[in-house]
């Protein structure tokens, strides 16, 4: 708590003024954790003052809240270029990002229990800095970071904001931001590390050194690429599942059955249906052999019935088989892209809508990949086919 708090007061986050009448007075309160290495083991102890953003009002102390992160397919198709360049890869993680945050409104929150000023006990904090749980931190913070990278020469991407491209020279490097933790490539050591020093002198932030757990992810250079893995993940969905010893299967899905949505009792733990599927979508990261099975229990959210939740457990027991499985990034050449699409006429039973798939690859590297129920009816197969078609094109287009 103590190292926190130093660090709210090193950054001036907040100066102590009397209570305005009528104000709005955000609470917060002290959140402790544990950071643990991606093996697993116990990394370090945190503690983190956080605000309640519940009891912020619209239009008084916050305004625009969204803010953008990068995208799974352009992180692969930037690891894909650098794999295939043998370019250095590191990881950078920033220090406190949301404190480094400039907010546009005036936010006033209660002192940190623990450290309250006892000479002006009834004093409030009007912020100077973002605080983690403001509805607006992450886009404040998103704000401050993209100006600086611009001062270096950094592009941000039009199709990727949170994709940044330098080029001095014959030099190119590439940065991806996704909140508070940094892909950084260039094609030479010096000129990264010379982009690294660079934005050490703005922003306290630790290198992590070759990229290596990103995001639940693992990465392992090979010597013939690199290979993305999440099988600490996977373990910890069984885990929680209650089903790290069960029985392995070699399908994750019946393709002959169809689910309807209302075929029989309601399932009795709604919560826990939800969270096992919205695990499993996050594994689809690495996992595209997931991706039907998974969106086929993600359209029973609202609710799940017993048989959806077999469907659930089918496929935690392929996973459990395949916990080894991943994404391999081969060092490949080709520069082509070449995407496939396929379309299920009529597969929901309920809606009787057609479930489109399309993946995408740069050479031998599959980028990005989906499989999800079409909008509309389609009156005929060619029409079925013909809208997964479009979205692979605009896919690869946007690629």
């Amino acid at each position: 708590m103590r190292e926190e708090y130093d660090a709210l007061m090193r950054n001036n986050t907040w100066c102590l003024v009397s209570r305005p009448a009528g104000a709005n007075v955000v609470t917060g309160k002290w959140i402790f954790r544990h950071k643990f290495h991606p093996d697993g083991s116990l990394a370090r102890y945190k503690a983190r003052w956080v605000l309640h953003g519940f009891t912020q009002q619209a239009g008084v102390d916050y305004g625009e809240t969204f803010s953008p992160v990068v995208k799974p397919a352009t992180i692969r198709a930037v690891l894909s270029i650098a794999a295939d360049k043998s370019w250095p890869i590191h990881q950078l993680d920033v220090k406190n990002a949301f404190l480094h945050g400039h907010l546009a409104e005036t936010v006033y929150c209660h002192q940190p229990s623990g450290f309250i000023d006892s000479a002006k006990s009834s004093h409030v904090c009007r912020l100077n800095r973002s605080l983690y749980g403001l509805k607006q931190a992450p886009r404040a913070w998103f704000s401050r970071f993209t100006t600086y990278p611009r001062t270096l020469g950094f592009t941000a991407s039009r199709t990727d904001s949170s994709l940044f491209v330098l080029r001095r020279g014959p030099h190119l490097a590439y940065l991806l931001l996704y909140v508070d933790d940094i892909i950084l490539t260039a094609d030479s050591s010096a000129f990264l590390q010379s982009i690294i020093q660079s934005l050490h002198r703005e922003f306290a932030m630790t290198d992590l050194g070759a990229l290596h757990h990103f995001l639940g992810i693992n990465v392992t250079s090979t010597t013939t690429g690199l290979f993305l893995s999440q099988e600490q993940y996977a373990l910890e969905i069984l885990d929680r599942a209650g089903m790290l010893n069960c029985k392995a299967i070699s399908t994750p899905i019946d393709t002959q059955a169809k689910l309807f949505g209302d075929s029989g009792p309601l399932f009795h733990d709604p919560s826990l249906y939800r969270s096992l599927a919205g695990a499993l979508q996050y594994l689809t990261l690495t996992r595209p052999d997931l991706s039907y099975a998974v969106q086929q229990c993600c359209l029973f959210m609202h609710a799940p019935r017993e048989s959806h939740f077999q469907l659930v457990k089918r496929i935690l027991c392929y996973v459990r088989g395949t916990t080894h499985m991943g994404l391999q990034i081969h060092r490949s050449a080709a520069s082509e892209l070449v995407a496939y699409s396929d379309a299920d006429w009529a597969g929901c039973p309920d809606t009787r809508k057609s479930t489109s798939g399309y993946c995408v690859f740069l050479g031998s590297n599959l980028l990005t990949w989906s499989s999800k129920r079409q909008n509309t009816v389609s009156r005929s197969s060619a029409e079925a086919e013909y809208r997964a078609v479009a979205n692979a094109v605009a896919e690869a287009a946007w690629i």
